[in-house]
């Protein structure tokens, strides 16, 4: 499985943003042009990028729609996004705009058919399974569900979805390093595709991560975002490292 690093755009009123633990009131803006960054991005070398509209993840509203399709437009990669899906129309409508996957949370976790009716017309969907201290949150980390992260993502094993987005709140902007021990807990319950999200502010967590095994089993990528936009890393050199340790890790 090749390791994807996804650079993350996260979008509050049509801008470029960082939050802190998912903390609306610590709001830091890194760039008033979602798209010239998405443009950065693949400039740099990305193979993906991650959308998240997270005035939608708190309202249920695609507020940042058109700024998301403008994005999709702009590059020749493709582009995962997500927040506030909470139907099959509001997906299918991100999919008609040129967005590759889906990343669906609050739904998935509440009425999971939905994920289902997704894959079953043919659409890519990632879930996203946000934890604090492994339990999930939902409605813009707002809500604790109580439901186990690992549990609940051995719900979506027949489900058709391409890979779980897995997210650990409280490492999420703080730069600290990722949630090894939870991933490596998801890695164990289930046989889908893991994707990494939060706390990574380091080469040597994206190294740490490429390096994960549990189960016998690799991470399928990571998510990158505040240590982008603070310079703790480089994407291009990330990219690069990346790349480097999965040869050398199916050559040995």
């Amino acid at each position: 499985m090749h390791f994807v690093v996804y650079p993350a755009i996260d979008i509050v009123n049509g801008k470029c943003v960082r939050l802190h633990q998912g903390d609306y009131d610590l709001e830091t803006i890194y760039n008033d042009d979602p798209v010239s960054q998405a443009l950065q991005f693949a400039s740099d070398g990305a193979q993906w990028i991650h959308v998240v509209d997270l005035d939608a993840a708190r309202t249920g509203n695609p507020e940042n729609k058109e700024v998301v399709a403008h994005i999709a437009e702009a590059v020749s990669i493709p582009v995962q996004t997500g927040g506030g899906i909470r139907s099959v129309d509001s997906a299918k409508a991100l999919f008609d705009s040129g967005v590759e996957r889906v990343v669906v949370g609050t739904v998935a976790v509440e009425n999971p058919r939905i994920v289902e009716d997704l894959t079953r017309l043919g659409h890519r969907i990632a879930v996203g399974l946000d934890g604090r201290k492994g339990l999930v949150a939902t409605r813009g980390w707002k809500q604790d569900t109580g439901l186990k992260v690992a549990d609940m993502a051995i719900q979506f094993e027949e489900s058709g979805v391409d890979a779980v987005v897995v997210t650990e709140i409280e490492r999420d902007g703080t730069l600290l390093g990722p949630d090894t021990l939870g991933l490596e807990e998801v890695l164990n319950s289930t046989t889908l595709e893991v994707i990494a999200s939060g706390g990574v502010g380091s080469l040597q967590d994206l190294e740490t991560l490429v390096q994960l095994k549990a189960n016998n089993r690799s991470l399928g990528g990571v998510i990158v975002g505040k240590s982008l936009y603070e310079k703790k890393i480089d994407l291009t050199s990330a990219l690069n490292i990346c790349e480097t340790m999965q040869l050398n890790k199916e050559e040995s």
